[in-house]
C-alpha cells in the first residue's frame, strides 16, 4: 500500500511539474494589436499573405497565440490578436525573421500602408 501511495504522489507530482512548465511557457505577457489597411479590392490577397505568415510564425519560439479579425462591414480592415510569452523577443528577434521581412516586402502590394501596432500587457 505504501510503495502504491508513492507510485501516485510520484505521478502528481510529476504531472502537476509537466503541467506548470507548459502553462508558463505558453503565458502570453504581451499583447499586440496589429491593424492593416488593404488597398481596394486586395482583402483577400492580405488574407492569404497573413494566413501564410502566421503557419510560419508559429513555429517561433515565445509564439503563444494569433487571432485574425475581419471587420464584417469593410473587410479592408484587418486586425490581427497576437499573444506572445516574451516582450523582448517580440520586439527584437521576431522582427527580424526572414518570414516578416518578406512579407513587409510583399505586402506593399496589398496594404494601403504601415500598419497601425499597439501593445498592452495583461493585469494582474
Amino acid at each position: 500500500m505504501k510503495n502504491k501511495l508513492l507510485i501516485f504522489n510520484l505521478i502528481f507530482t510529476l504531472s502537476a511539474l509537466c503541467f506548470t512548465c507548459a502553462f508558463s511557457q505558453n503565458n502570453p505577457n504581451l499583447i499586440v494589436l496589429v491593424k492593416y489597411k488593404t488597398q481596394p479590392g486586395k482583402d483577400s490577397l492580405a488574407l492569404s499573405s497573413l494566413n501564410s505568415l502566421v503557419d510560419k510564425v508559429k513555429k517561433e519560439p515565445n509564439y503563444v497565440n494569433i487571432t485574425i479579425h475581419v471587420d464584417p462591414v469593410d473587410k479592408s480592415n484587418i486586425l490581427l490578436y497576437e499573444q506572445w510569452a516574451s516582450e523582448e523577443y517580440y520586439k527584437g528577434e521576431h522582427m527580424k525573421t526572414a518570414h516578416l521581412q518578406q512579407f513587409m516586402t510583399d505586402s506593399r502590394l496589398f496594404l494601403g500602408g504601415p500598419p497601425e501596432i499597439t501593445y498592452w500587457k495583461i493585469e494582474d
